[in-house]
């Protein structure tokens, strides 16, 4: 019992997610009820040590920890930004961990649910569209901060509203473009959702333009999904696998999206069950310690695999 005693009640690394977390938040307290420029200089402090913080839940170990921890941060963020709304730092980290949030521990939950409950997974369902839309807004003002009008310009011209990024727009045009994508893939039945794909497709385009193959194949991961969703693509496996070769080039193969992104959009739709399953076990059989950065990321996507090759006998009908 003494030996038990004497160990920390959490990983040290855990320790500094929680403790950074409450200091943040005094720090907001004492901030609001102080002078104007003490206030603004501490706020905009604030907002730069926020926008940094999702470094550290990306290797952490424990999906569960972050499940929790998360909403706090997001709120903490949302929180600042009342207090100064064009940090654009911390709106482009809204819009990232909002997007981040909703897929991991939202969308995905209610796919595992539906099976035992078709209503507490519309629910989720619903829930996470709302929390795209969010992550959109704050993409869509980070960007606006930058270029002023860029918003309405967006909505009347937009293949000129998106020619005026440069590389440097490149991570916030790509989390306003993959939150815009999940809420519209949460809402098949709004024609008016539906209609927010032409601007989606010219977002795509631009980023294929400005930055390719953005952090380590971040991109080509999400176009494997993409080019297999989109309405009257033609022959869009291919381009998929092609985007699927480039993300595990570009990731040295220590990924876990790519290979479930090509096993569930692709295998699924060619009713390959024999890749689909080759793909899953690859994904589950990457070492989390290889890439510590990207720990997080690949057990939520290892997860996801796991229970892929759970429902093989519902999505393939050999």
């Amino acid at each position: 019992m003494a030996n038990r005693l004497k160990q920390p009640l959490l990983h040290p690394a855990r320790c500094s997610h929680a403790l950074r977390a409450a200091a943040l938040a005094l720090l907001l307290v004492s901030a609001l009820n102080s002078g104007c420029s003490v206030r603004n200089l501490a706020v905009n402090s604030m907002g730069d040590a926020l926008a940094a913080t999702g470094s550290g839940f990306g290797s952490d170990d424990d999906p569960e920890l972050i499940r929790g921890a998360a909403p706090f941060s997001l709120k903490l963020m949302e929180s600042v930004l009342a207090e100064t709304p064009r940090h654009a730092g911390l709106l482009a980290a809204a819009a990232s961990g909002f997007t981040q949030y909703s897929f991991a521990f939202v969308h995905i939950d209610a796919d595992e649910v539906e099976s035992r409950d078709v209503a507490a997974a519309r629910a989720l369902r619903q829930r996470a569209r709302g929390l795209y839309h969010r992550a959109r807004e704050y993409g869509l003002r980070a960007l606006e901060v930058q270029y002023p009008d860029f918003r309405a310009q967006l909505e009347t011209e937009p293949r000129s509203a998106l020619a005026r990024l440069t590389r440097d727009d490149t991570m916030r045009l790509y989390w306003t473009t993959v939150a815009w994508t999940a809420a519209i893939s949460l809402s098949k039945d709004s024609p008016s959702a539906i209609a927010g794909l032409r601007t989606v497709d010219l977002m795509v385009e631009r980023l294929r333009e400005l930055e390719p193959d953005m952090d380590h194949g971040t991109l080509h991961a999400f176009l494997i999904s993409y080019e297999m969703g989109r309405p009257g693509a033609r022959n869009p496996e291919a381009r998929a696998r092609l985007h699927f070769e480039q993300a595990v080039r570009l990731s040295a193969g220590q990924k876990a999206g790519p290979y479930v992104a090509y096993a569930e959009s692709v295998c699924v739709a060619l009713q390959n069950r024999r890749e689909f399953t080759a793909m899953l076990e690859r994904a589950t059989a990457i070492d989390l310690a290889a890439r510590p950065e990207w720990r997080l990321e690949n057990a939520v996507m290892q997860r996801r695999a796991r229970w892929l090759l759970t429902q093989a006998d519902q999505l393939f009908l050999d």
